[in-house]
């Protein structure tokens, strides 16, 4: 049974950091490309940041510079090290194993940005 288990979200004030954590279980990690999704109420997901096998990162533009992705496959766990919060990174967030292997999602962890 396949399970990624969110972790970390919580309520922060503006410029503050939180970091996120995405356990996975019944999947070999360290062969799947990992990506943060996240979704704020009314608005359709979207993709934060992605981490491949080989470590390659990527960003979307809206948290390019304060968000860091990262992985350790010993553990078969993902991060969102996530700084200087702005009230619109409020959502929640997900994580998901990316294609061409089958897709699965995480229940989401709630992150709330406001002061």
């Amino acid at each position: 049974q396949v399970q990624l288990v969110e972790s970390g979200g919580g309520s922060v004030q503006p410029g503050g950091s939180l970091r996120l954590s995405c356990v996975s279980s019944g999947i070999i990690f360290s062969i799947r490309t990992m990506s943060w999704y996240r979704q704020a109420p009314g608005k359709q997901r979207e993709v934060v940041a992605s981490i491949t096998t080989g470590g390659v990162t990527n960003y979307a533009d809206s948290v390019r510079g304060r968000f860091i992705i990262s992985r350790d496959s010993a553990k078969n766990t993902m991060y969102l090290q996530m700084n200087s919060l702005k009230p619109e990174d409020s959502a929640v967030y997900y994580c998901k194993t990316e294609p061409p292997r089958a897709v699965y999602w995480g229940q989401g962890t709630q992150v709330t940005v406001s002061s």
